[in-house]
């Protein structure tokens, strides 16, 4: 069976990400129009994430290394990494999670 949702009806989560489509192995995500920040805390999960930015620019800081992303950009995070993001410009990226992010 298909799995549809419209923008209209997509639920925010606990840390402000859109929720997408999921299945039983793989969860989809949007974070938009992420606000500049400062540092949020270290955080670890134990689902891996890829994702791709949609727009504005951000900073991903993976065990103690910073990778720049931007416009058209991919990254992925693994499972039980330590990681954070810092926002720098209005920030908008779909992620997928496997398995489905909590």
């Amino acid at each position: 069976m298909a799995t549809t949702i419209s923008a209209r009806s997509a639920v925010a989560g606990p840390h402000g990400e859109i929720n997408l489509a999921r299945g039983a192995r793989l969860g989809m995500r949007m974070w938009r129009a992420e606000e500049p920040n400062a540092d949020k805390p270290m955080t670890t999960a134990a689902h891996e994430t890829v994702g791709y930015v949609i727009s504005g620019r951000a900073e991903l800081v993976l065990d103690g290394e910073t990778v720049p992303l931007a416009p058209g950009d991919s990254y992925c995070v693994p499972a039980g990494a330590a990681h954070t993001y810092r926002i720098l410009e209005t920030f908008t990226a779909v992620e997928a999670t496997a398995p489905p992010a909590a």
